[in-house]
């Protein structure tokens, strides 16, 4: 269990909130709106209303003490920046923080995001390749050339074993699991005999995966 300072409620905050309630995990929710601090109480430990840009009232929430600030402010740039800034100056450990562009990203890292999220660009990512083919049924960028693709087992590998589809060597494709009747098992070994009922959960550069699976 990890200890949270949250920053913004809007709806990706809430969403983040809501995740990390189901994790376990203690959350610190702070906004200037009182509306979503109330309709965030019950997924949080706490909930302040206060302007994270003023540093005496960052400073009383004892932000060294937390394992990660996550800031999700996305009404208003400046303030996220500032919040950023604030948080590292008062010796936050780690910051994460959103941007909604590219150059918000580059400007995030410089004030001293440790990671920045970007939701718009994965959204945008998931719904692009979502739309090229309706076998794909989850997708995680890791960056610009590879990512996590979960699929459905083609039909022409029903009954074949891993080693017998040979797909690290002829594509440079990992399988990091199978998943079958909604259950996950990551314990792949080269003589698993795979099934069209299943799906298959891979990571290799974008474009072999695309070619191996004709996306």
């Amino acid at each position: 269990m990890k200890s949270v300072l949250l920053i913004g409620l809007g709806h990706f905050g809430k969403h983040i909130a809501m995740k990390l309630n189901d994790l376990e995990h203690q959350i610190l929710a702070v906004d200037l709106n009182e509306e979503r601090i109330q309709e965030a109480l019950p997924y949080v430990t706490e909930a302040q209303i206060g302007d994270s840009t003023n540093k005496e009232f960052l400073l009383s929430l004892g932000v060294r003490n937390f394992d990660v600030c996550i800031v999700t402010i996305g009404d208003n740039f400046q303030n996220s920046l500032e919040t950023v800034w604030l948080l590292k100056e008062l010796g936050a450990e780690k910051v994460i923080a959103r941007a909604s562009r590219e150059m918000q990203e580059k400007f995030l890292l410089r004030n001293g995001a440790d990671e920045v999220v970007y939701p718009e660009k994965q959204l945008a990512s998931w719904m692009a390749i979502r739309c090229t083919s309706e076998h794909i049924l989850e997708y995680v960028e890791l960056d610009d050339d590879y990512a996590i693709l979960e699929l459905e087992v083609p039909q022409i590998w029903d009954g074949k074993t891993i080693v017998e589809l040979d797909i690290r060597r002829r594509y440079g494709i990992n399988v990091l699991g199978v998943r079958d009747h909604g259950k996950l098992n990551m314990d792949i070994k080269p003589d698993m005999r795979l099934s069209a009922q299943q799906s298959i959960l891979v990571v290799g550069h974008e474009k072999a995966i695309h070619k191996c699976f004709h996306i």
